[in-house]
């Protein structure tokens, strides 16, 4: 049943978070505000093309793939890196933190901010819309945060681990991880993640939260010389 996250943003987008998916042939994308995400089923030129049918000239768009990519004309690779793929095998529950909060959309500007500032991954205005993300705050300011991005059946992503540099080295990632993962487990939701493998204090902190390696996609920021609304 792993298999489903092998292509992830592609599962996502065909079944729990389909109401999401924007379409053009094979294949598909999250609206822009929420996330530059994108997929296929599988590489091919067609495929391809149909993705460029999903972004306007000079947009990034991110993927994640099982092979590095192999880009057909018309296509400029902004940013290749692999990413460890991690996920949740212990069934142990964690203790919740009172000092957590849910955010809200009342929060996404500053979640944003947050994103912006620290760079855990793809973020956009509306990201918060796509799941539960819970966030800390010190002194009326948001510090640290975290949430649910990709969702299929079974499976739930933890992203946007972050908080700013003058609050990290608090424990303030490992009390959001717990928590997020200890409701996806109430949920039957596994848990899963991705990692930039040579963070390796972060590979660490998911190891002593239970999550094992599971295996390495390649992450690819693309951006495309069409526009979906014409040459």
């Amino acid at each position: 049943m792993t298999r489903t996250l092998d292509n992830p943003i592609w599962q996502a987008l065909t079944t729990s978070q389909a109401q999401f998916a924007q379409i053009c042939g094979l294949a598909r994308r999250f609206p822009s505000d929420i996330t530059t995400l994108g997929a296929f089923s599988a590489p091919s030129a067609e495929a391809y093309d149909s993705l460029a049918g999903l972004t306007c000239a000079g947009e990034v768009i991110t993927l994640l793939l099982e092979e590095p990519a192999e880009l057909p004309s018309g296509w400029t690779l902004v940013e290749a890196v692999p990413l460890l793929q991690m996920i949740h095998e212990e069934c142990s529950l964690y203790s919740h933190s009172s000092e957590l909060i849910e955010l809200t959309e009342a929060d996404a500007p500053e979640m944003l901010a947050l994103a912006t500032l620290t760079q855990p991954g793809p973020f956009g205005k509306r990201t918060g819309q796509l799941g539960l993300y819970l966030g800390i705050r010190r002194g009326g300011a948001l510090v640290a945060m975290a949430g649910e991005r990709l969702r299929m059946p079974g499976y739930t992503e933890v992203s946007a681990v972050c908080a700013h540099p003058d609050y990290q080295g608090r424990g303030y990632a490992a009390a959001l991880i717990a928590a997020l993962v200890t409701r996806m487990l109430q949920r039957d939701g596994q848990p899963f993640l991705h990692v930039r493998p040579e963070t390796r204090r972060a590979v660490e902190l998911y190891r002593r939260l239970g999550f094992t390696e599971r295996r390495t996609l390649q992450m690819a920021a693309l951006r495309s010389a069409r526009n979906r609304f014409g040459p």
